[in-house]
């Protein structure tokens, strides 16, 4: 169990969920309450169209624990998380979705693991309550997908009920779409890691925020992530690497047309030649992309004074 002067933040980020929200909150507010956690609740509001804002405003009256933080237009999952993480107090964070397939009464099990030692817990919604074309097969190809790219291997990436501690919290940085990769995020920070079963339910309100085009920008994040994981602190080994083979292939190939043209044969209009030239400029650039990476790299650092490193604890003798 949490100790009792630890602060729980739980972060919900909605959009339209003015059906489900009340419902939500009021099987959160019961199962804190049950546990005697110290809790708070934040509810983001991402710039909802329809009676959300009405309906949070009237529950801020009624619970003392909840605070709304409404944002000026629809940014998306990632900014409204962010918004949550960047207000929250809590020793320990709790995320979950507003549309109440996420299960509340699994809370406490996220913050036990948490308290056996762990950075983050990701649920895994093992018995998923979706439709098996549009959600549940792309899910599952996402999820495989990730896991090879990243070297993370987790059954569902895409599970928004997490447990997260405040310091990892505090270490990333989100942007773009990245909630999705929360959990590789967090294993660039050196977090430790678990995953368990929680439970999933049927969508009883609204309708899902999610369509075919979300499969393309989860494409395009993980490129971003892959690239983050291989080489945020050494740019110049991805770009660096594949600029010299170039060159050294380009080198080859125009060594071997040069003993050709000296032995007299015609080498102008070898397709080999356009090639070796083509491998050449290439080379050159992509080294020179490494060498700016890397200029881009140690700026990013030293101007947010970030360190390269991560220390989990600290351990001396005093001797008096």
């Amino acid at each position: 169990m949490s100790d009792i002067n630890e602060l729980i933040s739980i972060i919900i980020p909605v959009f339209n969920e003015s059906e489900s929200i009340g419902f939500l909150i009021d099987e959160v507010i019961s199962v804190m309450k049950a546990n005697n956690f110290n809790f708070e609740l934040i509810v983001v509001n991402d710039g909802s169209k329809d009676h959300t804002h009405r309906v949070l405003k009237q529950l801020t009256i009624k619970v003392k624990e909840l605070s709304v933080i409404c944002l000026r237009k629809n940014y998306g999952q990632t900014a409204a998380m962010a918004a949550g993480f960047d207000n929250s107090k809590g020793d320990i964070v709790i995320t979950l979705d507003g549309d109440l397939q996420n299960d509340p009464n699994d809370i406490p099990k996220l913050i036990s693991e948490i308290n056996n030692g762990y950075d983050l817990i990701c649920g895994w919604r093992f018995d998923r309550k979706d439709k098996l074309i549009n959600r549940k097969i792309p899910s599952k190809i996402a999820n495989k997908l990730i896991a090879q790219v990243t070297g993370l291997n987790l059954h569902d990436y895409g599970c928004s009920l997490k447990a997260f501690k405040r310091a990892i919290v505090d270490d990333i940085k989100l942007y773009g779409e990245l909630h999705r990769f929360l959990p590789v995020l967090a294993n660039i920070e050196g977090a430790r890691i678990k995953e368990i079963k929680v439970n999933h339910r049927s969508r009883k309100y609204g309708s899902s925020k999610y369509g075919i085009d979300r499969t393309f920008r989860v494409l395009m994040d993980l490129l971003t992530v892959w690239f983050m994981t291989k080489f945020l602190t050494r740019p110049m080994y991805g770009f660096g690497f594949v600029g010299i083979i170039s060159i050294l292939i380009s080198l080859a190939m125009s060594s071997y047309l040069i003993v050709l043209k000296m032995m007299g044969e015609d080498i102008g209009n070898r397709p080999l030649l356009m090639f070796a030239l083509i491998l050449g400029i290439t080379g050159v650039q992509l080294f020179s992309f490494g060498l700016l990476s890397e200029l881009l790299i140690r700026t990013y650092h030293e101007s947010q004074s970030r360190p390269i490193y991560r220390i989990r604890s600290k351990s001396s003798t005093n001797q008096n």
